[in-house]
Order: C-alpha cells, then sequence, then structure tokens
C-alpha cells in the first residue's frame, strides 16, 4: 500500500496512500464505538425484563441518523471536521454517565433524553467523520479505503464496545459498564487532534442547501434515493432483534460479546476485504448486484435456526458468523457507491442526505421489529426481513447510471456543473 503514488495535498496536508488509510481506520475506529454501545443497550433492557415491544419502539431513535441531514450542512458551514467529531464525542460521554445512574426497567425523562442525545451526538459525529474521509479519498481508491472503513468500524463497534464491554456487566455490573464505556468515549475524543486538519473547501462556507439542490437536480435523481433508501433495508430490520434473540435462547453476555464482537468481527474484515477487492476488480455496479444478494440471503440463516433450536451453539455461530461476513461483502458495495457519487466540496451535506435516506428506512422498519417477532416468532420475522430490500434491486439499473464510466468530480471550472448529467 504505502509503496503506491497516491498524495494527497489538500489544505496544506500531503499524505500517501498508506498514512491515509491509518487516519481512515482510526476515525471508524471511533465512529463505530458508540454503535457498539447503542447495540449493548438491546441486551442490557432485555436482561431488565424490557418487553420485545418495547425495544422495538428504542430502535427507533436511531432516527437520528436520518434527522441528521437537517444539520449536516452546519458541519460543512462552521468550524473545522475534527472539532465536531470532539465535540460529539464529549456529549455521548456525558449521556453514558446519565445512563450508568438511571434505573432501565423505568425509562424516565432523564433516562430518555440521554437515550436520544447520545443518539443525535452519534449521528453528528458520522457527518463530521465521512465528509473528513471523503476529503481524504481519491477517485479510484474507493474499494480499498471502504474495506479499512468497514474492517475498522467494526474494530470499534464489534471488537472494543462489543467484546470488550460485553465482559463488564457480569465482574463490574451494568453502571460501571456505562462509566467505562464513557472514559473510553472521552478519550477517543481528545484522540482526534492527532489527525491531520482536513481543510473545508470554500465552497462549503458559502452555500447551505443550494449544492444539494443542484446535486438532486442531476437526471436519475429519483432511481438513485429509491435504491440508497432501500439496498440494506432487510439488514437494519433484523438488527433490533438479533441480540434478543440470542438473550432467548440463554447465552450470557460474555458469550453474546464473543460472538457478535469478536467472531462479528472477524467475519465482517473478511468479507468487507473480499468485498473490496471485487468492487476494485469488476466495479461497483457488479458489486452491489451479487453481494447485495448474498446478503438478503444471509438472512435465513437466522430464520434456519430460529426454527431449528436443535442446531444449537453451532448453528447459532454459524448464522452470526455468515451474517456478519455477508453484510461485510455488501458494505463495501455499498460504501463505494454513496462515495463516488458524492461531490467532495460538499461531502457532508451530500453524504449525510445519503445515509440518512438508509437509515431512515432502517428506523421505520424497526419499529414494529419486536411486535412482529412477538406475533410471527423469530423465524418468521427474520424470514420477513430477506424480503425487505428485492425493490431496491429495481432501481439498480437506473442508480448505476450516477457511477457512469468515470469516477465524480469535484466542482471545477474545467469540471462539468453538479447538475449536469454523467457521461
Amino acid at each position: 500500500m504505502t509503496g503506491r503514488a497516491h498524495r494527497y495535498t489538500r489544505g496544506g496536508v500531503g499524505m500517501r496512500l498508506g498514512p491515509k488509510l491509518s487516519v481512515i481506520a482510526l476515525v471508524y475506529v471511533i465512529e463505530g464505538f458508540p454503535m457498539g454501545v447503542y447495540q449493548l443497550w438491546s441486551v442490557f433492557f432485555r436482561r431488565h425484563e424490557v418487553s420485545l415491544a418495547a425495544l422495538g419502539l428504542l430502535s427507533g431513535l436511531s432516527i437520528a441518523w436520518s434527522a441528521k441531514v437537517l444539520w449536516s450542512p452546519l458541519v460543512d458551514r462552521f468550524g473545522e471536521r475534527r472539532q465536531w467529531i470532539a465535540g460529539s464525542l464529549g456529549v455521548m460521554a456525558a449521556c453514558l454517565v446519565t445512563i450508568a445512574g438511571s434505573d432501565p426497567r423505568a425509562i424516565g425523562l432523564a433516562l430518555g433524553m440521554a437515550l436520544a442525545l447520545f443518539c443525535a451526538a452519534s449521528a453528528t459525529q458520522d457527518v463530521a467523520i465521512d465528509a473528513y474521509t471523503i476529503g481524504l479519498v481519491e477517485p479510484g481508491e474507493e474499494g480499498l479505503a471502504n474495506s479499512v472503513r468497514i474492517t475498522a468500524y467494526r474494530v470499534g463497534m464489534s471488537l472494543l464496545a462489543g467484546t470488550g464491554l460485553f465482559f463488564l456487566p457480569a465482574r463490574v455490573g451494568w453502571p460501571a459498564t456505562f462509566l467505562v464505556a464513557a472514559a473510553l468515549t472521552a478519550a477517543m475524543g481528545a484522540s482526534v487532534f492527532a489527525c491531520p486538519r482536513v481543510a473545508v473547501p470554500p465552497e462549503s462556507r458559502r452555500a447551505l442547501w443550494q449544492p444539494l439542490g443542484h446535486w438532486l437536480g442531476r437526471p436519475g435523481a429519483l432511481p438513485v434515493l429509491c435504491f440508497v433508501l432501500l439496498y440494506r433495508v432487510g439488514d437494519r430490520a433484523m438488527g433490533p432483534m438479533v441480540l434478543p434473540f440470542w438473550v432467548d435462547r440463554g447465552f450470557d453476555e460474555a458469550e453474546i460479546g464473543v460472538v457478535s464482537g469478536t467472531l462479528g468481527m472477524l467475519a465482517t474484515v473478511g468479507g468487507a476485504a473480499a468485498g473490496g477487492a471485487l468492487v476494485s476488480l469488476a466495479g461497483i455496479a457488479p458489486g452491489l448486484w451479487w453481494l447485495g444478494a448474498l446478503a438478503l440471503g444471509s438472512n435465513l440463516g437466522y430464520a434456519a435456526v430460529a426454527v431449528h433450536p436443535e442446531w444449537g451453539r453451532a448453528g447459532m455461530y454459524g448464522a452470526a458468523i455468515a451474517e456478519h461476513f455477508c453484510s461485510g461483502l455488501a458494505s463495501a458495495a455499498f460504501l463505494s457507491y454513496l462515495m463516488r457519487i458524492c461531490q467532495k466540496e460538499h461531502a457532508a451535506v451530500q453524504y449525510a442526505l445519503l445515509t440518512a435516506l438508509y437509515a431512515l428506512a432502517g428506523s421505520l422498519a424497526s419499529l414494529p421489529s419486536g411486535a412482529l417477532a412477538e406475533g410471527m416468532g423469530y423465524a418468521g420475522y427474520f424470514a420477513l426481513t430477506s424480503a425487505y430490500a428485492l425493490p431496491a434491486f429495481a432501481c439498480l439499473r437506473g442508480a448505476s447510471a450516477w457511477i457512469g464510466g468515470e469516477p465524480a468530480r469535484s466542482a471545477s471550472p474545467r469540471a462539468r456543473r453538479p447538475d449536469s448529467p454523467p457521461r
């Protein structure tokens, strides 16, 4: 990697591909950690006898990752992106301290506000980190960069927050577990300033919504938005019920952490590496077709295990590893697509819109997840989620037009206008 000649020179930073990927790895470990804490909540509340229906409603707090598009222009307009990342982490640390001192059986105003604010701060951090990374990555580097992104994100979410934090409740209790998470979150906020500064392009400072309007005015915007909305909805819809399923099957926190954390991370890393390599060799559009189909099929593995409890631990482990591996495959292609169609100078708002659509579908689908799982059983619900994203494939041909034969370009006197059709 380090021997390649790619360089990044914006904002006074000169960086070869190898060091650039190291920076990307650090910021995505940081981005993944709060999502791992978010997933810990489902075990925390289920262990304290909160109903599946209530857990499904709590998963609706993920609407913050859709609403983030409303304030994403501020990340471009004010300050610099490292400041937004560090500030968001500070807010999340304070929320975790509040959660540590709350009664999970009675979700009152203070606990509810802490949970909601944590999600909003995490979503804001995502906007800043994604925009920061798009500023670093050059056209043609997306496949490799996204393999690193997915791997690092999973290290933060699954290994550090997953395996690490899941071992703590049995040893130090839940309040201390959340205090440890708060301390780690604060330390990550301080570490952000070890990353190089990436200048925010002047175009981002001058306008808030106009660039988004021009970008959405390009021909073919509707199939792009529909595709982004639906492509990963099956995975997102299944997510809120997976860990409660493990709890109800009698697994303790430590084993859940090992499987969903360590083993899941290794499987996702393998999938992301394979997906990134395929995208680099075959292109983004073929990767979206084949890897997305595999990801949908992996949901059926959990459905089969729910139908056959006699498969025991081997079946549960196999379903988890297959789901994580296929998720890594599809994510490598999907993230490459999102990065390719964004303009660097307006990355915060454009990428935020795309990921907000992706999150919106997941949030809406997850709201009734608990009630559906209670009514249909885990097997029926997991099978249902495997069909959720099928309509996305009907939009894929139109959505692929924005990839074109050339990488997306930043607006410049010699580049095509952002509202012109792709060639």
